[in-house]
């Protein structure tokens, strides 16, 4: 069996979330957006798909490096073709990136389930078939009665708990928000919403990622007050350093990295230089679930548990997988947006969550998506 195409297909289809200048999501309007969907063809007539950003998949990194390192290969080689491309980064002048690389990677992983017609979690090993979710809410903003005050947060937190969630993830408020980042307003929207739904919720803190060490510190003593289970990227993650000093003088877990590059390999300098508690991984932002999984095995050997960044089906899968995850992160979630409504793009939820709080992992084949090709077909932009 050979790989015998490599082809995007870029689609319209309509969205009610916008991008701030910093790229944060918010509510607004219902507008369209591009989205691509990757095929990986077989000459066997197999096809492993996986959706991404246009620009990730953009006809030069596909036909210049994607490409020569795909075709005429055996699609079930996926380890030495995630290492073949990796080993091209270098002299890609940084246009091959660790997001196309796990594009291409789960695009693989697809295939190979389509054509056993299995789960992608049963190739690999499955732990668990449900995961227990947290509401991971969006970005504070100053839209009247969305998230622009900390009891926003509170009533929001309560409509969560009545949802099912058991724990709640807050994004506050950062630029450019008129008067963000604030530490003292990220306290009192973390004390709303701990007074809101109590002391048995778990609850957790993606801060402004900027704050130098001594609002990080002034942040994490808050939160330890309030009961937070962790704190996440409060700082530039650039500097590993920073972390390791604020873990030692934090009781409160610290958690990452997160958008810092380097692959399993920076996750490991983190654990031996103890700049963080709990380890951070996500397919898309370590090159697939080939090196997520690794990375969930790395911490594994540290008696670690690692957490995994944002939702859809690699990630789900990769909790599946996983014994030292003990969440699956679900949103981005706003008062004005219901998350059950899914995308036009697909026939149903890849993460439906049941009223106790949990998502069942799907035993579709592949990455376990229901894709919706006609409506992909007929919204074709490129």
């Amino acid at each position: 069996m050979k790989i015998v195409d490599v082809h995007v297909r870029v689609f319209a289809h309509t969205t009610y979330r916008h991008q701030d200048t910093a790229g944060h999501a918010h509510p607004g309007p219902a507008h369209k957006v591009n989205l691509a969907l990757l095929t990986i063809v077989d000459d066997e007539g197999g096809e492993g798909y996986c959706f991404a950003a246009p620009e990730v998949v953009r006809p030069h990194v596909i036909e210049k490096f994607v490409k020569k390192v795909l075709i005429g290969a055996d699609p079930f080689a996926r380890e030495r073709l995630w290492q073949e491309l990796a080993h091209w980064q270098r002299g890609s002048a940084a246009q091959l990136t660790d997001r196309t690389l796990a594009i291409i990677d789960c695009a693989l992983w697809d295939l190979a389930g389509r054509k056993l017609n299995m789960p992608v979690h049963k190739l690999i090993g499955t732990y668990r078939e449900k995961m227990l979710a947290y509401g991971s809410i969006m970005c504070g903003d100053e839209l009247e009665n969305g998230l622009a005050t900390p009891e926003d947060y509170g009533r929001f937190a309560e409509k969560l708990v009545a949802r099912g969630y058991k724990g709640i993830k807050l994004h506050t408020w950062m630029p450019p928000v008129s008067w963000a980042p604030d530490v003292g307003m990220d306290l009192k929207a973390c004390a709303a919403v701990r007074e809101a739904v109590g002391p048995d919720i778990h609850l957790m803190i993606d801060a402004f990622h900027w704050y130098t060490r001594t609002d990080a510190l002034k942040l994490g003593r808050g939160l330890e007050a309030l009961g937070f289970d962790w704190i996440e990227e409060p700082m530039d993650e650039q500097s590993s350093m920073s972390y390791a000093w604020l873990s030692e003088n934090l009781d409160i877990p610290v958690l990452g990295p997160e958008s810092a590059g380097g692959k399993h390999f920076s996750r490991a300098e983190w654990i031996a230089t103890k700049a963080c508690d709990i380890l951070r991984t996500g397919v898309h932002d370590v090159g697939g679930i080939s090196p997520a999984m690794k990375c969930m095995h790395l911490a594994e050997s540290f008696g670690m548990n690692c957490e995994i960044h944002g939702n859809g089906a690699p990630n789900l899968i990769i909790a599946a997988c996983s014994k030292n995850a003990n969440w699956y992160e679900r949103g981005l979630l706003h008062p004005f947006l219901e998350y059950d409504d899914g995308f036009e793009y697909l026939n149903g939820l890849v993460d439906p969550m049941d009223a106790d709080g949990y998502v069942h992992i799907s035993d579709k084949p592949g990455l376990g998506e229901d894709i919706n090709f006609d409506f992909i077909d007929a919204n074709l932009v490129a």
